[in-house]
C-alpha cells in the first residue's frame, strides 16, 4: 500500500490524537494536507479495516457534536468511549475549546 495516499494521511492524523482530546473533520483535513476535504475524512474512517486500533471516535463535527443520529447505537458507542476518555458533554456538544486538540503532526 503506498504511504502517502489521502487515506493514510488520514489514517495517520487520527492515530496522533490522543485520548482525552477530540479533532474536528475539517481539522484533520487540514492536518492531512487536504484542505477543504472534511467530507472525506468521514468516508474514510467509515472504511477502516474491522478491529482497527485508529481512534476514529475522536473525530467529531465542526460544532463539538457527534455526526451520528443522536441516540444510534454508533452515536452511543462513539459517545460511551469519549466518556471513558474523560471527554465531557454539554447536552449533546463537546466543549472544543477545553477537549480540541492543538497538537501538530511532529509526534
Amino acid at each position: 500500500m503506498e504511504l502517502h495516499t489521502p487515506q493514510t494521511k488520514i489514517w495517520h492524523v487520527v492515530s496522533l490524537v490522543p485520548s482525552g482530546s477530540v479533532v474536528t473533520y475539517g481539522q484533520v483535513a487540514r492536518m492531512a494536507g487536504l484542505p477543504q476535504h472534511a467530507r472525506m475524512v468521514g468516508s474514510v474512517l467509515k472504511q477502516l479495516p474491522q478491529g482497527s486500533m485508529i481512534p476514529w471516535h475522536r473525530v467529531i463535527n465542526s460544532k463539538g457534536r457527534l455526526s451520528f443520529p443522536e441516540g444510534s447505537p454508533q452515536y452511543l458507542r462513539q459517545q460511551q468511549r469519549l466518556l471513558d476518555e474523560g471527554i465531557e458533554f454539554v447536552g449533546d456538544r463537546i466543549p472544543l475549546r477545553r477537549f480540541q486538540w492543538q497538537g501538530g503532526l511532529e509526534a
